[in-house]
């Protein structure tokens, strides 16, 4: 089946089997591999992206389903060779260890940012329960997605940082699909 997807600011047209997941496209055909294979059932969350702006577990969808669709990867966060403001927070919060579910924890509290701009700790883990850490015991991720969400604020930092009321979706409850 042929699609075509817009995948980190750059259009894709190829021939897929119906059956192949998001994740393995993504890997697999375009080289996004820091869009991570973690458990392929749905329960780690390493494999997050963004659908139209939303997380979903690439795992849990077929490439087919992303047919004519905006897809954010890990990849495409940085922007003029600067970390996004997330990517800089999980940097400066030593909110990684093994590195492993980082780009899921990542995609994921950038939609929780985005429905929540001033999380507190509860609402943070709340937000990131689909996204499991084996390392690092969640205490500096929680940090990290509060650090940034702080920067992001209107007025805090550069406009491109910044959640504002058009990027912030009031009909998306922020859980990972």
């Amino acid at each position: 089946m042929r699609i075509t997807v817009n995948v980190d600011g750059v259009g894709y047209t190829d021939d897929v089997e119906p059956r192949t997941l998001l994740v393995h496209y993504l890997r697999e055909r375009l080289g996004k591999t820091g869009t991570v294979v973690g458990c392929d059932t749905s329960n780690c969350g390493a494999c997050t992206v963004h659908l139209d702006g939303h997380s979903v577990k690439s795992c849990s969808v077929f490439a087919v389903q992303a047919d004519r669709h905006e897809v954010t990867t890990i990849e495409g966060l940085a922007r003029d060779g600067k970390l996004h403001p997330v990517q800089r927070a999980f940097h400066e919060n030593h909110a990684l260890q093994c590195g492993f579910c980082t780009p899921g924890m990542i995609m994921q509290s950038l939609d929780l940012i985005a429905d929540h701009p001033d999380p507190d700790e509860e609402t943070v883990r709340k937000g990131l329960e689909g996204n499991l850490c084996r390392c690092t015991g969640y205490q500096n991720i929680v940090k990290a997605v509060r650090d940034a969400a702080h920067h992001m604020r209107p007025g805090a930092g550069p406009e491109a940082e910044q959640v504002t009321e058009e990027t912030r979706s009031p009909s998306h409850a922020g859980g990972g699909e």
